[in-house]
């Protein structure tokens, strides 16, 4: 096979997570006969550093052009400012949006040996394998914004917008998800209080009864769902909310895992294009220093490899690799027990990289 993916390193430890992915995705090319060309391109502050704006017009066309696009993370304390005009997040924003990237999917699995890592008692994380479904372009981080002064004080609102055939695409992606796991779907909302919760429910209903009444289906708050995430995690296998409830439910799950450093998501929309990233943030304070963890970026490629290029094969082999990675200790700090030797971001990598 021949494909070509666009590599948006970004700020922070996005370039040093980043080309920890790509030597596994050299050895993967290497082992199973493929072509991989790979295309950097700017985003995040990075990008308003040398170009003014945070996604320029020549990523878009990067990404388009390629067959898949990886990325690293965007932000820093350089560009740190809410009240600027141009800000590294609105590249990432722009760029799910310029892609048609509707559904983020955000697995959560747990390594038997980083137990111990989460501060979750052991017994709640057995069995834990679940996966949240976010609607990536919609809702309240989209919404009209507006800030003015008036007479009793500053004023400011942000708008929450969905229309039913944005809440179908992705109730459908999550369903049909569902019927390949464990058939189990939730839909996580706020119906008791949001107009656009009730529309979610509605639509939710609707389409489950039609279309897959196969699954076992249930909804609840999300209120609730951010307490029973941490009281009975294993009880859920595909969790479908919007943007901004899965934005801040898919952190807290992090943490059964130890780590933001351990978990990977995937963007996806029509077809096939797809963009891949670890689900932490820029982590400014490490930079430089080796501390990464690249594992959330080396599995965001195991899924680029399964859902854009079609490799299933190629796709377990890296999760493997991982597995094994940490079986033999060659872990970062903030997974790594209490008196055991924290490994750098290019050892993990490159033991990784030896195992595919």
């Amino acid at each position: 096979m021949e494909a070509t993916i666009t590599v948006l390193a970004g700020d922070g430890i996005g370039p040093e997570v980043t080309a920890e992915a790509l030597k596994v995705l050299h050895q993967v090319s290497n082992r199973f006969g493929h072509r991989f060309a790979t295309q950097p391109a700017l985003i995040g502050g990075i990008a308003i550093d040398e170009t003014g704006m945070p996604l320029p017009e020549a990523t878009i066309a990067a990404c388009r052009a390629g067959d898949a696009v990886l990325l690293g993370a965007v932000g820093g304390p350089k560009w740190d400012n809410p009240n600027a005009q141009v800000r590294p997040e609105q590249g990432l924003l722009a760029i799910r949006k310029a892609l048609g990237l509707y559904a983020n999917l955000r697995p959560v699995t747990i390594h038997p040996l980083l137990i111990d890592a989460s501060p979750l008692r052991p017994e709640r994380l057995e069995d834990v394998d679940l996966l949240v479904v976010r609607e990536l372009t919609g809702g309240i981080y989209f919404g009209e914004k507006r800030r003015e002064q008036r007479a009793d004080g500053e004023w400011a609102s942000d708008l929450c917008v969905y229309s039913e055939a944005e809440i179908a695409r992705v109730v459908r992606t999550a369903a049909n998800l569902a019927r390949n796991r464990n058939g189990h779907l939730t839909l996580v909302d706020k119906a008791n209080v949001l107009e656009t919760s009730r529309l979610w429910r509605a639509v939710t209903n609707r389409i489950v009864q039609a279309e897959f009444a196969d699954l076992e289906y249930d909804y609840m708050l999300v209120d609730a769902a951010a307490m029973h995430l941490l009281r009975r995690p294993a009880d859920f296998d595909v969790i479908v909310t919007e943007n901004m409830f899965g934005d801040i439910l898919t952190d807290e799950a992090a943490m059964l895992a130890g780590s933001m450093g351990m978990l990977p998501s995937a963007s996806l929309g029509e077809g096939t294009m797809g963009l891949y990233e670890p689900i932490h943030g820029s982590a400014p304070d490490i930079a430089g220093q080796g501390k990464a963890n690249p594992l959330a970026t080396i599995l965001s490629l195991a899924m680029l490899l399964r859902h854009s290029l079609g490799l299933e094969q190629e796709a377990h082999a890296v999760e493997a690799a991982v597995a094994a990675t940490i079986e033999a200790g060659i872990i970062t700090g903030d997974i790594a027990r209490p008196g055991r030797r924290a490994h750098k971001t290019s050892e993990v990598g490159d033991a990784v990289a030896a195992r595919v």
